[in-house]
């Protein structure tokens, strides 16, 4: 059970000993047939990792939508706790931008990795950077940490519990049929358009994402289709 977070009805929490994290605790409950909803993670003092056990009813190939959906949930998560001035996008394939520059990321496991499937379970798991790893705080145009952003204020179980809430918001949205409601979201938060892409050995222009949110991607000779379940981690 967890302890000192409490997360929402419909989820539970569980965190890690020592030595394993949160995505492989969440990926061998997940197996052993947990129900939907634990939350597994760990409180370090560097980062805030987490992971989110799922039970989806449609094939692999929509349910990996969970991606952007868990994304949503995180933007919201810090937008709520974070100063006013603190802006939060995401990248296609599950980077967490605070200000402009890379914070964590989003990453995908699942029970199959065919696209026509439904599988057993999903996990969305989430690392977030809290500090720096230089000893001096220092960041990069490209990679930042949360608190130095402005964000030392904001509890790493605060933002959990805010994550856990806020995601399962917009998962409740998504099977409600919104789907329109959730690409229009997450569009408006895309870093894509404001950057060249280079995925899967191809670079081009951002097209937008289809309906399962595969990437669409343009270079001079052709428009590609990359799908999210291109980013399942092995396991």
């Amino acid at each position: 059970m967890a302890t000192g977070v409490i997360f929402p009805p419909l989820m539970s929490g569980e965190a890690c000993p020592k030595g394993l994290s949160p995505l492989d605790l969440a990926c061998q409950r997940a197996a052993e047939g947990v129900e939907a909803g634990l939350v597994t993670y760990d409180l370090g003092a560097a980062a805030l990792r987490a992971a989110l056990v799922l039970a989806p009813e449609v094939p692999l190939a929509k349910a990996v939508a969970m991606l952007p959906v868990c994304g949503l949930g995180f933007q919201n998560a810090l937008g709520a706790l974070a100063p006013p001035e603190i802006a939060v996008h995401l990248d296609w394939d599950g980077g967490l931008r605070v200000n402009g520059a890379r914070c964590g990321t989003l990453s995908l496991a699942a029970s199959t990795r065919a696209p026509e499937t439904v599988p057993d379970w999903l996990v969305v798991a989430l690392d977030l950077a809290l500090w720096p790893e230089d000893d001096e705080g220092g960041t990069t145009p490209d990679r930042t940490a949360l608190y130095a952003e402005g964000c030392a204020e904001v509890q790493a179980p605060d933002l959990l519990e805010a994550w856990a809430r806020h995601s399962l918001h917009w998962i409740s949205r998504w099977e409600a049929g919104e789907q329109k409601a959730l690409h229009d979201a997450w569009i408006g938060l895309s870093h894509e358009p404001n950057s060249p892409l280079a995925q899967q050995d191809r670079s081009g222009s951002f097209l937008g994402v289809d309906e399962d949110f595969g990437l669409l991607l343009r270079d001079a000779a052709t428009t590609h289709l990359i799908p999210l379940t291109s980013l399942l981690l092995a396991r």
